[in-house]
């Protein structure tokens, strides 16, 4: 039986702005008979029924992922299950090997770049809650805004954005709509004369209305964020106190289904792990990736798996009895990519440099570089962190300089491609491609080119030297294995070394 979910069952809010936010009919219509498709009962069942799975069973459901089928909940519970070390490594292996196939060696990387930090919410772990007081409040002005793009184009080279706003009326969605509007208007030139911006802006934002998520949709915003942070309802109602806009555990978690009816067709899901059990997270992951699937035949373009990590003034970290340890971070995140094999994976900078190289291998296809996340820090361009100005403390401030040289050295190349989103591969369009692995290909060429571009723009000598040794692998495995594009791409190639930039398939 599925547990009964409560619909804005807290006090009415302080201001008409935060009153007027959460639309009831916008969450009703997707229940089934008053029930979310969070299944809680089912989830400790699955788990509870599929302890000690046998090799047999496993090898099974490592092949069906591999075929990049959609695990289901009780395949996924034995793969949770599995407790011999020697299958933990084959299932590890078994993730590097979807990934490859669905999206190749490449990684893409992206910036954070957090435009506010006012909030109305005071969930216990954050270090933007309202109740922090030790947090400088601000919320950056069109003007500062184009000064950290120009930072993290022309300095940095950064082409793809994750941004980040509180939840607060003067970060709206018209504040939002503007700041992709400025971002989209900046352009730097490069090394060889060209120009070049930032070609996608992400967002992590709080749940919206549909009216409002149509709007975002017309100002061309890519892949839109939303975290549960925990499925677990107890827990989420624990952390996000009534009163408050986030302690709508329903509103929070059908945002998807009213951004796909909204036109967008790239969402993000995501669990902050470490506030309840990473077992149980993982299988609501899996049931909001089948929902999606079931409702509108699209599953998230993105899953997150972001740890706990300290922040200023907030003791939650030192008292959750759910810490995640490195071990069990791996199995979650080679589990995750097993289950919903098409999907991209991100992995963030909030963890160490150490781990993000051992975690890479398990799936994952995006990852930041040169991150700061404190509110004007790009520009600012101040050294180290500052807590009172962060979120949270980041575990990795390397430059994407190191990033990519790094991930070079461990065989994978840098993608700054934003190609598939203008040829209109997203949403349906590309699922197909992905269970396939055509969209690999397209990858692949737009990878080796972007890669071209950037290390002429903006890399060390050191980096670039690496990095042209990668190139020349892989235009020799475009030529045996991707014949019938070989001779386009040695034109676009030549073209971009040449000078000309943003050329893609």
């Amino acid at each position: 039986m599925k547990t009964l979910m409560p619909i804005n069952n807290y006090p009415p809010a302080r201001s008409d702005w935060q009153k007027n936010r959460i639309k009831a009919a916008e969450i009703k219509k997707y229940l089934n008979q008053g029930n979310s498709f969070i299944d809680a009962t089912t989830i400790t069942q699955n788990l509870e029924n599929t302890r000690n799975p046998d090799r047999v069973m496993v090898e099974d459901i490592l092949q069906k992922s591999l075929e990049i089928e959609t695990l289901s909940p009780f395949e996924t519970a034995c793969l949770l299950n599995v407790q011999e070390p020697e299958l933990w490594e084959r299932m590890a292996e078994t993730a590097g090997a979807v990934k490859r196939k669905v999206y190749d060696n490449r990684i893409v990387t992206f910036a954070p770049l957090y435009l506010g930090n006012k909030c109305v919410n005071d969930c216990a772990y954050c270090g933007f809650r309202r109740s922090n007081h030790t947090i400088q409040r601000k919320i950056l002005n069109q003007e500062q805004i184009r000064r950290e793009i120009e930072v993290l184009v022309g300095k940095i080279g950064h082409k793809r954005l994750i941004l980040v706003y509180g939840e607060h009326p003067e970060t709206d969605v018209d504040y939002i709509a503007d700041s992709i509007k400025t971002i989209a208007q900046v352009k730097v030139k490069t090394r060889k004369g060209g120009t070049t911006g930032i070609r996608r802006c992400n967002i992590n934002a709080a749940p919206m209305q549909a009216a409002e998520l149509a709007k975002l949709h017309q100002a061309g915003i890519g892949t839109y964020q939303v975290f549960q942070e925990t499925y677990h309802l107890p827990t989420y109602e624990k952390l996000h106190p009534p009163g408050t806009l986030k302690g709508d555990y329903l509103w929070r978690l059908y945002c998807m289904h009213r951004a796909f009816e909204a036109g967008i067709d790239d969402v993000g899901i995501g669990v902050l792990f470490g506030l309840y059990d990473w077992r149980f997270e993982v299988m609501c992951l899996l049931q909001h990736a089948l929902e999606l699937e079931n409702k509108f035949g699209i599953g998230p373009h993105t899953v997150s798996f972001p740890r706990l990590e300290p922040a200023a003034n907030t003791s939650f970290i030192d008292n959750t009895s759910h810490k995640i340890n490195d071990e069990n971070f791996k199995k979650l995140v080679t589990v995750i990519r097993l289950a919903i094999p098409y999907t991209g994976m991100i992995l963030t900078a909030r963890e160490s440099a150490t781990t993000r190289m051992e975690i890479l291998p398990l799936g994952c296809t995006q990852t930041d570089a040169s991150s700061n996340i404190g509110i004007g820090g790009y520009a600012d361009l101040f050294e180290g962190q500052q807590a009172e100005r962060q979120q949270f403390i980041l575990g990795d401030t390397r430059s994407l300089d190191t990033v990519v040289r790094q991930i070079a050295e461990a065989g994978y190349i840098t993608s700054f491609c934003t190609a598939g989103y203008r040829c209109g591969r997203t949403g349906s369009n590309i699922m197909g491609m992905l269970r396939s692995g055509r969209e690999g290909r397209f990858c692949k060429l737009n990878a080796v080119i972007t890669f071209r571009e950037w290390l002429d723009d903006f890399a060390t000598e050191e980096t670039r030297k690496i990095g042209e040794k990668l190139i020349a692998q892989e235009i020799q495995e475009i030529q045996e294995k991707l014949p019938e594009f070989y001779n386009q791409f040695v034109k676009y190639y030549d073209d971009t070394n040449n000078g000309k930039r943003d050329l893609y398939f």
